[in-house]
Protein backbone atom coordinates (compact mmCIF):
# COMPACT_ATOMS: atom_id res chain seq x y z
CA UNK A 1 0.00 0.00 0.00
CA UNK A 2 1.12 3.47 -0.91
CA UNK A 3 1.81 6.32 2.14
CA UNK A 4 -0.18 9.04 0.40
CA UNK A 5 -3.28 10.97 1.38
CA UNK A 6 -6.07 7.84 2.18
CA UNK A 7 -7.87 7.00 -1.02
CA UNK A 8 -11.15 5.04 -2.25
CA UNK A 9 -10.01 1.13 -2.01
CA UNK A 10 -9.42 -0.16 -5.40
CA UNK A 11 -9.98 -3.65 -7.34
CA UNK A 12 -7.94 -4.37 -10.42
CA UNK A 13 -9.34 -6.85 -12.30
CA UNK A 14 -8.21 -9.03 -15.79
CA UNK A 15 -9.18 -11.57 -17.86
CA UNK A 16 -7.06 -14.24 -18.87
CA UNK A 17 -6.08 -17.27 -21.17
CA UNK A 18 -2.66 -18.92 -21.66
CA UNK A 19 -0.82 -15.53 -20.43
CA UNK A 20 1.46 -16.87 -18.68
CA UNK A 21 4.11 -14.91 -20.65
CA UNK A 22 3.03 -11.99 -20.26
CA UNK A 23 1.12 -11.75 -16.51
CA UNK A 24 4.42 -11.46 -14.45
CA UNK A 25 5.30 -7.88 -15.27
CA UNK A 26 1.26 -6.74 -15.03
CA UNK A 27 0.95 -8.17 -11.83
CA UNK A 28 3.93 -6.49 -10.30
CA UNK A 29 2.68 -3.10 -11.51
CA UNK A 30 -0.42 -3.61 -9.34
CA UNK A 31 0.99 -3.66 -6.12
CA UNK A 32 -0.45 -0.56 -5.48
CA UNK A 33 -4.13 -1.76 -5.59
CA UNK A 34 -5.79 -3.79 -2.61
CA UNK A 35 -7.14 -6.32 -4.59
CA UNK A 36 -6.52 -8.42 -7.55
CA UNK A 37 -9.17 -10.38 -9.72
CA UNK A 38 -8.08 -12.35 -12.50
CA UNK A 39 -10.58 -14.02 -14.12
CA UNK A 40 -9.50 -16.87 -15.99
CA UNK A 41 -10.53 -18.61 -19.12
CA UNK A 42 -8.97 -23.07 -18.69
CA UNK A 43 -5.65 -21.65 -19.34
CA UNK A 44 -3.25 -24.73 -19.76
CA UNK A 45 -0.13 -22.81 -19.63
CA UNK A 46 0.16 -22.03 -15.44
CA UNK A 47 -1.36 -18.45 -15.61
CA UNK A 48 -4.04 -19.38 -12.52
CA UNK A 49 -0.86 -20.98 -10.67
CA UNK A 50 1.10 -18.21 -11.66
CA UNK A 51 -1.86 -15.16 -10.59
CA UNK A 52 -2.26 -16.75 -7.17
CA UNK A 53 1.49 -17.23 -6.12
CA UNK A 54 1.51 -13.10 -7.01
CA UNK A 55 -1.43 -12.74 -4.44
CA UNK A 56 -4.84 -12.24 -6.99
CA UNK A 57 -7.69 -13.86 -6.42
CA UNK A 58 -9.04 -16.47 -9.01
CA UNK A 59 -12.41 -17.03 -10.67
CA UNK A 60 -12.59 -19.10 -13.72
CA UNK A 61 -15.44 -18.65 -16.00
CA UNK A 62 -15.85 -20.18 -19.87
CA UNK A 63 -15.78 -17.56 -22.49
CA UNK A 64 -18.06 -14.99 -22.87
CA UNK A 65 -16.52 -12.78 -25.50
CA UNK A 66 -14.49 -9.59 -24.78
CA UNK A 67 -17.33 -7.28 -23.29
CA UNK A 68 -18.92 -10.02 -21.15
CA UNK A 69 -15.90 -11.31 -19.59
CA UNK A 70 -14.66 -8.33 -18.93
CA UNK A 71 -17.88 -6.72 -17.28
CA UNK A 72 -18.56 -10.34 -15.27
CA UNK A 73 -14.51 -9.84 -13.88
CA UNK A 74 -15.79 -6.59 -12.85
CA UNK A 75 -18.73 -8.04 -10.74
CA UNK A 76 -16.17 -10.18 -8.73
CA UNK A 77 -14.22 -7.59 -7.39
CA UNK A 78 -14.80 -6.53 -3.72
CA UNK A 79 -14.54 -2.71 -4.49
CA UNK A 80 -16.98 -0.44 -6.25
CA UNK A 81 -13.94 1.50 -7.97
CA UNK A 82 -12.04 -1.15 -10.77
CA UNK A 83 -9.13 -0.69 -12.82
CA UNK A 84 -9.26 -2.88 -15.55
CA UNK A 85 -6.40 -4.62 -17.78
CA UNK A 86 -4.89 -6.95 -19.89
CA UNK A 87 -2.65 -9.02 -19.02
CA UNK A 88 0.03 -7.94 -21.62
CA UNK A 89 -0.63 -4.54 -19.94
CA UNK A 90 1.25 -2.30 -17.27
CA UNK A 91 0.86 0.44 -15.27
CA UNK A 92 3.59 2.83 -15.22
CA UNK A 93 4.86 4.35 -11.84
CA UNK A 94 3.47 7.68 -13.16
CA UNK A 95 -0.25 6.49 -13.76
CA UNK A 96 0.09 4.88 -10.61
CA UNK A 97 0.64 8.02 -8.78
CA UNK A 98 -2.26 9.64 -11.04
CA UNK A 99 -4.45 6.80 -10.03
CA UNK A 100 -4.29 7.47 -6.39
CA UNK A 101 -4.11 10.94 -6.54
CA UNK A 102 -7.44 10.61 -8.37
CA UNK A 103 -8.78 8.48 -5.87
CA UNK A 104 -7.91 10.65 -2.50
CA UNK A 105 -10.60 13.30 -4.43
CA UNK A 106 -12.19 11.69 -7.02
CA UNK A 107 -13.52 14.33 -9.65
CA UNK A 108 -15.45 12.13 -11.85
CA UNK A 109 -16.73 8.15 -11.56
CA UNK A 110 -14.64 7.69 -14.74
CA UNK A 111 -11.16 8.46 -15.46
CA UNK A 112 -9.68 7.64 -19.21
CA UNK A 113 -5.77 7.01 -19.71
CA UNK A 114 -3.05 7.15 -22.17
CA UNK A 115 -1.96 3.79 -23.90
CA UNK A 116 1.16 3.57 -25.40
CA UNK A 117 1.43 0.76 -27.71
CA UNK A 118 4.76 -1.37 -28.49
CA UNK A 119 5.24 -2.99 -31.84
CA UNK A 120 7.53 -4.42 -33.71
CA UNK A 121 9.94 -3.72 -30.91
CA UNK A 122 8.96 -0.09 -30.99
CA UNK A 123 7.44 2.07 -28.83
CA UNK A 124 4.54 4.34 -30.54
CA UNK A 125 4.34 7.94 -29.68
CA UNK A 126 1.48 9.06 -32.43
CA UNK A 127 -1.54 7.88 -34.83
CA UNK A 128 -2.88 4.82 -33.41
CA UNK A 129 -0.50 3.63 -31.26
CA UNK A 130 -0.55 6.60 -28.92
CA UNK A 131 -1.81 8.40 -26.83
CA UNK A 132 -4.90 5.77 -27.54
CA UNK A 133 -7.22 7.34 -24.51
CA UNK A 134 -8.45 4.59 -22.99
CA UNK A 135 -11.40 4.89 -19.38
CA UNK A 136 -10.29 1.93 -17.46
CA UNK A 137 -10.60 3.22 -14.36
CA UNK A 138 -14.02 3.92 -12.81
CA UNK A 139 -16.45 3.30 -10.51
CA UNK A 140 -18.80 0.16 -11.41
CA UNK A 141 -21.85 2.21 -10.54
CA UNK A 142 -21.32 4.52 -12.74
CA UNK A 143 -19.81 2.64 -15.66
CA UNK A 144 -20.11 -1.12 -17.13
CA UNK A 145 -18.41 -2.87 -19.79
CA UNK A 146 -20.46 -3.39 -23.65
CA UNK A 147 -21.63 -6.88 -24.34
CA UNK A 148 -19.37 -6.83 -27.73
CA UNK A 149 -17.68 -9.57 -28.49
CA UNK A 150 -14.63 -7.74 -29.41
CA UNK A 151 -13.87 -3.69 -29.53
CA UNK A 152 -15.55 -4.03 -26.25
CA UNK A 153 -15.49 -0.13 -24.46
CA UNK A 154 -17.06 1.00 -21.22
CA UNK A 155 -20.17 2.47 -21.34
CA UNK A 156 -20.71 5.82 -19.31
CA UNK A 157 -23.09 8.97 -19.13
CA UNK A 158 -20.51 11.27 -17.72
CA UNK A 159 -17.54 13.14 -18.93
CA UNK A 160 -14.59 11.20 -17.73
CA UNK A 161 -11.44 12.71 -15.84
CA UNK A 162 -8.18 12.35 -17.27
CA UNK A 163 -5.09 10.71 -15.69
CA UNK A 164 -1.05 11.57 -16.24
CA UNK A 165 0.89 8.72 -17.22
CA UNK A 166 0.87 5.40 -19.33
CA UNK A 167 -0.54 2.16 -19.62
CA UNK A 168 1.93 0.71 -21.19
CA UNK A 169 0.75 -2.38 -23.76
CA UNK A 170 3.61 -4.74 -24.83
CA UNK A 171 2.63 -7.22 -27.28
CA UNK A 172 5.49 -10.24 -27.65
CA UNK A 173 3.87 -11.59 -30.83
CA UNK A 174 5.88 -11.59 -33.95
CA UNK A 175 4.39 -10.44 -37.03
CA UNK A 176 2.73 -13.92 -37.89
CA UNK A 177 1.28 -13.87 -34.30
CA UNK A 178 -0.28 -10.36 -34.64
CA UNK A 179 -1.79 -11.00 -38.29
CA UNK A 180 -3.76 -14.27 -37.16
CA UNK A 181 -4.91 -12.58 -34.17
CA UNK A 182 -6.01 -9.22 -36.04
CA UNK A 183 -7.75 -12.18 -38.70
CA UNK A 184 -9.52 -13.75 -35.47
CA UNK A 185 -10.88 -9.94 -34.24
CA UNK A 186 -12.16 -9.41 -37.96
CA UNK A 187 -14.00 -12.58 -37.97
CA UNK A 188 -15.42 -11.50 -34.58
CA UNK A 189 -16.47 -8.22 -35.73
CA UNK A 190 -17.90 -8.91 -38.36
CA UNK A 191 -20.12 -11.50 -37.06
CA UNK A 192 -21.42 -8.87 -34.17
CA UNK A 193 -22.00 -6.79 -37.33
CA UNK A 194 -24.36 -9.23 -39.03
CA UNK A 195 -25.87 -10.51 -35.92
CA UNK A 196 -26.75 -6.70 -35.28
CA UNK A 197 -28.28 -6.24 -39.10
CA UNK A 198 -25.66 -3.99 -40.42
CA UNK A 199 -25.17 -3.83 -43.85
CA UNK A 200 -22.49 -3.18 -46.16
CA UNK A 201 -21.87 -0.45 -48.53
CA UNK A 202 -19.26 0.68 -51.20
CA UNK A 203 -18.08 3.28 -49.06
CA UNK A 204 -17.84 1.37 -45.75
CA UNK A 205 -15.66 -0.96 -48.39
CA UNK A 206 -13.28 1.40 -49.58
CA UNK A 207 -13.61 4.50 -47.97
CA UNK A 208 -13.46 3.76 -44.20
CA UNK A 209 -9.81 2.09 -44.77
CA UNK A 210 -9.12 5.53 -46.41
CA UNK A 211 -10.34 7.60 -43.88
CA UNK A 212 -8.31 5.64 -41.47
CA UNK A 213 -5.03 6.04 -42.79
CA UNK A 214 -5.48 9.69 -43.39
CA UNK A 215 -6.48 10.55 -39.95
CA UNK A 216 -3.77 8.85 -38.18
CA UNK A 217 -0.95 8.32 -40.66
CA UNK A 218 -1.50 12.07 -42.17
CA UNK A 219 -3.42 14.02 -39.53
CA UNK A 220 -2.16 12.13 -36.15
CA UNK A 221 1.45 12.00 -37.73
CA UNK A 222 2.01 8.52 -37.63
CA UNK A 223 4.65 8.67 -40.56
CA UNK A 224 7.13 10.05 -37.66
CA UNK A 225 6.91 6.23 -35.65
CA UNK A 226 8.93 4.80 -38.99
CA UNK A 227 8.40 1.48 -40.78
CA UNK A 228 6.34 0.28 -37.39
CA UNK A 229 4.07 3.06 -37.72
CA UNK A 230 3.87 2.41 -41.38
CA UNK A 231 3.07 -0.77 -40.58
CA UNK A 232 0.59 -0.48 -37.76
CA UNK A 233 -1.48 1.41 -39.60
CA UNK A 234 -1.62 -0.26 -42.89
CA UNK A 235 -2.58 -3.49 -40.90
CA UNK A 236 -5.64 -1.54 -39.25
CA UNK A 237 -6.21 -0.11 -42.82
CA UNK A 238 -6.38 -3.54 -44.14
CA UNK A 239 -8.50 -4.90 -40.94
CA UNK A 240 -11.22 -2.66 -41.44
CA UNK A 241 -11.63 -3.48 -44.64
CA UNK A 242 -11.31 -7.09 -44.48
CA UNK A 243 -14.12 -7.44 -41.78
CA UNK A 244 -16.73 -5.72 -44.14
CA UNK A 245 -15.70 -8.65 -46.65
CA UNK A 246 -16.05 -10.70 -44.22
CA UNK A 247 -19.62 -8.95 -43.27
CA UNK A 248 -20.35 -9.18 -47.23
CA UNK A 249 -19.64 -13.29 -47.08
CA UNK A 250 -21.60 -13.93 -43.97
CA UNK A 251 -25.04 -11.79 -45.96
CA UNK A 252 -24.39 -14.21 -48.72
CA UNK A 253 -23.65 -17.21 -47.11
CA UNK A 254 -27.49 -16.34 -45.60
CA UNK A 255 -28.65 -15.79 -48.86
CA UNK A 256 -27.96 -19.12 -50.38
Amino acid sequence: MSSRAPRAPLSAVLITRNAAAVLEACLDSLAFVDEVVVVDSSSSDGTAELAQRKGARVVQKEWLGFGRQKQFAVEQASHDWVLCLDADERVSPELAQSIESALAAPVSPVYRMARRNRFLGRWLSHGEGYPDWSPRLFNRMSARWSDDLVHEKVLFAVTPGTLEGDLMHETYDDLSSYLERQNRYTTLAARQAFEEGRNVTLVHLFLSPVVRFLKFYVMRLGFLDGLPGLLHISIGCMNSYVKYMKLIELRQSENR
